[in-house]
């Protein structure tokens, strides 16, 4: 946790001074994706834990997101892709967080 503060804390100052001279900087925060990585860890907890890999995804990883729905790559991704476009030229000095609604709770 520490460290993802750390880089949001980055990206503010950086987004502060470099504005004037039209570089951006802003940070992604995705909520679960479900990556490989993550696919591998699911059936390790599910024996861990004694539970089903559907209770594992349900009650556990997505229990925060609200959408109860895992963030995709491509989601992920796009919102990238718009912070390179020109429409996201004032938008500097920010976290997004792409998470489902977790950070509302």
């Amino acid at each position: 946790m520490a460290a993802k503060h750390g880089l949001v804390g980055l990206t503010k100052v950086i987004g502060l001074e470099l504005a004037e001279y039209g570089v951006t900087c802003n940070a992604i925060s995705p909520g679960y994706v479900l990556t490989p990585l993550v696919e591998a860890q699911i059936p390790d907890t599910a024996k861990a834990r004694g539970i089903t890999e559907d209770e594992v995804k349900r009650d556990i990883l997505l229990a925060a997101q609200p959408t109860k729905q895992f963030v995709t790559v491509e989601q992920v991704a796009d919102t990238a892709l718009f912070l390179c476009s020109d429409g996201a030229a004032q938008v500097t000095g920010t976290n997004i967080s792409v998470d489902g609604g977790w950070t509302a709770h």
